[in-house]
Formats: structure tokens, C-alpha cells, sequence
């Protein structure tokens, strides 16, 4: 195995724009240093290459691999190779995902972490033959192809219950409608509470960084799952909001969970839906709840005295009922990604290393190496 600085064989170059640059609804992808890929009306690159942020206030650099026009913020680095008959553009970008984590611990400066030139130009890439890599880099496409698609369908499936909410709950078109009274806006056998009567919301729960054991129990933070811990708060399912910080997001985890200080979760259902209460929570607008000054905050107090008419126990569980199954196979869909995430990440080292040898794999390769490909079924040992 040939290891070769990286300096020898790619350039890197960085795009000309601030972050603030960005277009909605813009023609083309415009990388910043964020996970999100905004737009923009104007494309200064037109090829194939590996984009890597630059700089973070966390030191986390994300790492995409793009093939068309786009544009660049100004800190980050756009990687091309140098003979693209000697290096995969492809390949790279799986060789360096591992490395992620060392350029989190290299980086420099103190409040704004910078990923420098020299520490890029000093990494010693792994350089298998060429047709190895194409190999490698269509094996491991094939599982983030599945993986994106899986995600794909969960997001629609998302959407699909979401609208369900709002035809029955927000536009009143629930099953038999038309022959319920209405009285004042309101469907006869509503009835009309205050959101504190409809859920308790309670503050998540102190767990410094420093405390955290590594467990089968998600940590969530205001906007995501933040970790994982050996010890749980709440019983699925566990729907959380932000508190302080980022105000929002709303998660439907249906597993242990510890909800962290900076969020609210659903203590009591007062015996409603779990999915009626997490798309009202999903639409009532709580980033415009803030009560902070200087950092946003939810003001649970407001939030109680909110007015709502809240549907009947019956119609409810014939919403529960059309519900369930679309979450289920959300559920399933994240355990099979979560399976294939494994897999591949099992894979990647054993594959650059060549321990898993993929020489004689026979593999055809579309135009690009796009489409869905079946992953091949290889040994992890």
C-alpha cells in the first residue's frame, strides 16, 4: 500500500463569498461551514471534489462530496485531485471521513477552531490502485445511497402524518365531519382547555458533559439527540422541546430517554394521544414563544394559558390508529439505517487498510458512479 501526502495529491482550493451570501430558493448549492447546504443564484466551480469546512466554533468540519456547479464561502476548502487517473475524487472522501475526528483535535484557536492548510497538506493518504478504489468507493456509495433513501422515505413519511394532523385537527375535515354540529368554530363534543390541561410540561434534567457514561439511552438536547448515557429520565414515548437556547424543534423519541435542562418534555399526557400532542406542539408556532433576553426562552407559564379545543377521546384514538403504523415504519427505517451506518463504518477501515480485499469483486460501475447499488455482502473479519 502506497501512502502518499496529501499536499502531492489534491489542491485545495476556497471559495470567494461570505456566509451570509446565500440565496433562498437560489439555483445552485452554496457550502458554508455548516452540516445545512444553502443556495444561491451564482456557481463559481463547476466539477467533482470533496468540500470540507474550514473553520468551526465547535471543531466539527463537515465533510461533503459534490460533482456539478456551486458555489464556496470563503473558509472552505474545495479538494480536487491533481491526476484524476492516479486519485478518486470519490475514494478521498471516504478516506477522510475517519479523520474527522483528528482534525477536531488539531485545529487551532480559541474561539473559532481553524483547520490550517498545513495540517491538510500533511495528511498521508492511503493510495491502492485505481480500479481498488473505484471499488471501494462504489461499495460504500451503495450503502449511503440506501441510507439517503431510507431518509428520504421517513422525511415523506413524516409529511404524510403531519397533514393527516392538520386535515382532521387545524382544517376540521376529520372523519364524518359533516355530520357533527359545529357551535361557535367549534365541533360539537370538543372541548375547550388551556394547554396546561391539555399536557404537562415539565424542565429537562442536569447532565454535565462531565457525567455522562456511555449507555443505550439517548440525551436529548434542545434540537437533537446529543449522546448517549447508561441512565434514562423518561419513559417512551418522550416528546421534548427546546427550553433555553433553541426554541422549535419538537422530538417524538419512542425510547428511555434523558431530557437535558434545556429542554421541556411531556411529564403527563392527561390522557390524550401522544401524536395529537406532538403535531400541536410541532404547529403552534413555540419559536415565537421566547421570554429571554439575551439567550431564547420558552416561557412555560405562557405556553399553559394558551386556549385549545381539544377533540374527543373516540376521535382521537381513530387518529392513533392511522398514525401508529406510519411511525412504526419510521421506526423501522431508522433501525435499518442505523444498522447500515454499522455496517459501512465497519467496513471503511477494513477496505482502505486492505484487509478486506475487494480486488477480485466483480462490480459494474454506472455512468459516475450513481444510482442504487446493492452493497455487496462482505465479511467484517
Amino acid at each position: 500500500m502506497e501512502f502518499v501526502k496529501a499536499s502531492k495529491i489534491v489542491t485545495f482550493k476556497t471559495g470567494k463569498l461570505d456566509s451570509n451570501a446565500a440565496v433562498e430558493g437560489g439555483k445552485y448549492p452554496f457550502f458554508t461551514c455548516s452540516q445545512t447546504t444553502y443556495e444561491i443564484n451564482s456557481y463559481a466551480f463547476d466539477t467533482e471534489c470533496v468540500l470540507l469546512a474550514g473553520n468551526n466554533a465547535s471543531a466539527i468540519f463537515p465533510l461533503k462530496y459534490y460533482k456539478g456547479k456551486f458555489n464556496a464561502y470563503q473558509r472552505t476548502y474545495v479538494i480536487e485531485p491533481i491526476d484524476a487517473t492516479r486519485l478518486t475524487i470519490k475514494y478521498l472522501y471516504f478516506f477522510l471521513r475517519p479523520f474527522l475526528k483528528s482534525f477536531e483535535q488539531q485545529a487551532t484557536g480559541a474561539t473559532t477552531k481553524f483547520l490550517t492548510i498545513k495540517i491538510l497538506n500533511n495528511v498521508d493518504v492511503a493510495l491502492p490502485k485505481f480500479e481498488i478504489q473505484q471499488k471501494i468507493a462504489a461499495i460504500l456509495s451503495a450503502y449511503d445511497d440506501l441510507i439517503e433513501n431510507n431518509k428520504r422515505r421517513i422525511a415523506l413519511l413524516e409529511k404524510m402524518a403531519e397533514e393527516i394532523y392538520r386535515e382532521w385537527f387545524v382544517r376540521l375535515r376529520f372523519p364524518r365531519h359533516e355530520k357533527v354540529k359545529v357551535v361557535k368554530g367549534v365541533p360539537e363534543g370538543w372541548e375547550e382547555k388551556r394547554f396546561g390541561a391539555f399536557c404537562l410540561l415539565q424542565r429537562g434534567h442536569d447532565l454535565p458533559d462531565s457525567k455522562v457514561e456511555p449507555g443505550p439511552y439517548p440525551v436529548a438536547a434542545s434540537t437533537s439527540i446529543k449522546t448517549y448515557h447508561n441512565q434514562f429520565k423518561a419513559k417512551p414515548p418522550v416528546i421534548t422541546t427546546g427550553r433555553s437556547g433553541s426554541l422549535g424543534t419538537v422530538l417524538f423519541i419512542n425510547e428511555k430517554t434523558w431530557p437535558l435542562n434545556t429542554c421541556l418534555y411531556v411529564k403527563d399526557f392527561c390522557g390524550n394521544s401522544c401524536y395529537l400532542i406532538y403535531y400541536t406542539l410541532k404547529n403552534m408556532g413555540l419559536e415565537n414563544f421566547n421570554a429571554g433576553a439575551g439567550v431564547p426562552t420558552l416561557n412555560r407559564n405562557h405556553l399553559n394559558g394558551i386556549p385549545l379545543v381539544v377533540p374527543p377521546k373516540a376521535l382521537q384514538d381513530r387518529f392513533d390508529a392511522v398514525i401508529a403504523p406510519i411511525f412504526k415504519q419510521q421506526e423501522a427505517l431508522l433501525k435499518q439505517n442505523s444498522n447500515l451506518t454499522q455496517t459501512r463504518d465497519s467496513l471503511l477501515p477494513r477496505l482502505i487498510s486492505g484487509k478486506l480485499s475487494v480486488e477480485n469483486l466483480d462490480i459494474q460501475f454506472p455512468p459516475g458512479m450513481e444510482g442504487n447499488l446493492t452493497p455487496p455482502i462482505l465479511p467484517l473479519c
